[in-house]
């Protein structure tokens, strides 16, 4: 059945694990690369329209903090690391006010000895991360007081090498349910990326037939050989080589490739920066495949390339956004959008009623041509 409704028609109230913008809150969303964050240092990111400083001391803790002092409302981001009274502090720039990696105030240098303030009774938002296999996840409680421990595990995709091969990133001028859809749409693949060496024009439309499966806050294509026309896959990990693919709430998106000696993860992280605009970061990593160690100044293009198609769809959608806000989605391609709306609509009313989230997917064959 056809359906005009998209999330941009519900946002506008905020509930319990949803912000007015549509954003998902209690929930972990990426960050930031390992590597970025050098011990000493910090730096400012946006995420769900807030503005978060995210660094490492001097020790290796990473941290993440609301990058507004409250005194004057200057950015934390763009003050130093001091250490004080033997633990390590984030001096904003203005007046010296330092807050430490739990935000937690420490010291306001122009208080007296006789001043009846208390540096410690002043706090900005700390936000819990997780640090894994190169790669840094921020936890969004939905309460922006709450100082409690996450009580939603943080992302997990299985043994992975210490670090990912390689890196990309982008932009989408899209809010992030948009940037979802459109990088989980099915059937796009031969009209937007139809290069010589991926899928030529030449290869026509086939049919598709995947078995899905709910999984862990999302779903799962099952395990499947890949398409005939995905040479690539062939020529660098052999025969007898398998596919899965699976979404999790918020935005993650991985695929893995693996035959018996080699596997592959490419893992995509959609991170809302403002209501148009979601940064998209993809990490690869792999292990038992020499060849990729080779392909890699050839990979990197390729998957920018990928992206940067994607990003023009985009820019071309929200020049028909403009004018109407209702999509038209049809069965089968656009089941997995649906989905999608399904499951922030289930994780919103479990976070409201303090219950188990209880996935609404059903295991399902989709058929379509692409």
């Amino acid at each position: 059945m056809s359906d005009s409704k998209t999330l941009i028609d519900n946002r506008g109230k905020s509930q319990t694990g949803l912000t007015r913008e549509g954003w998902l809150t209690d929930s972990w969303y990426f960050a930031a690369t390992s590597s970025s964050l050098k011990p000493g240092k910090q730096h400012r990111i946006m995420l769900l329209g807030e503005p978060v400083v995210i660094g490492r001391t001097a020790n290796g803790e990473a941290f993440a903090l609301r990058d507004v002092c409250p005194h004057r409302l200057v950015p934390l981001s763009a003050g130093q690391q001091i250490v004080t009274d033997g633990e390590a502090t984030l001096q904003c720039p203005y007046h010296g006010w330092r807050f430490g990696t739990d935000g937690i105030c420490r010291l306001m240098p122009s208080l007296t000895d006789d001043s009846p303030y208390d540096p410690r009774k002043v706090k900005v938002r700390h936000y819990p991360l997780h640090e894994a296999n190169g790669a840094v996840y921020l936890f969004v409680a939905d309460n922006p007081r709450s100082s409690a421990p996450p009580d939603i595990s943080p992302p997990d995709f299985g043994p992975l090498p210490d670090r990912p091969k390689f890196i990309i990133e982008d932009t989408f001028n899209a809010h992030m349910d948009d940037a979802v859809v459109g990088l989980m749409d099915p059937a796009h693949v031969p009209f937007v990326h139809n290069q010589w060496w991926w899928r030529p024009p030449s290869t026509g439309l086939r049919l598709k037939e995947k078995p899905f499966s709910p999984s862990d806050r999302g779903w799962a294509i099952d395990r499947h050989r890949p398409s005939s026309n995905s040479k690539l896959y062939k020529w660098i990990f052999g025969a007898d080589v398998e596919t899965e693919i699976r979404f999790q709430l918020p935005g993650f998106r991985w695929e893995i490739i693996s035959n018996e000696t080699a596997r592959l993860l490419t893992l995509t992280c959609l991170t809302p920066e403002s209501e148009k605009r979601t940064r998209i970061t993809q990490l690869t990593w792999w292990t038992g495949a020499p060849l990729l160690n080779l392909a890699i100044p050839f990979a990197r293009p390729m998957a920018k390339k990928f992206l940067a198609q994607d990003g023009r769809m985009v820019d071309l959608q929200n020049l028909g956004m403009a004018h109407q806000k209702g999509m038209l989605w049809i069965d089968d391609i656009d089941i997995q959008a649906k989905w999608y709306q399904k499951l922030k609509r289930e994780w919103a009313a479990c976070r409201a009623e303090n219950r188990d989230f209880v996935n609404p997917i059903k295991p399902v064959t989709l058929r379509w041509n692409s």
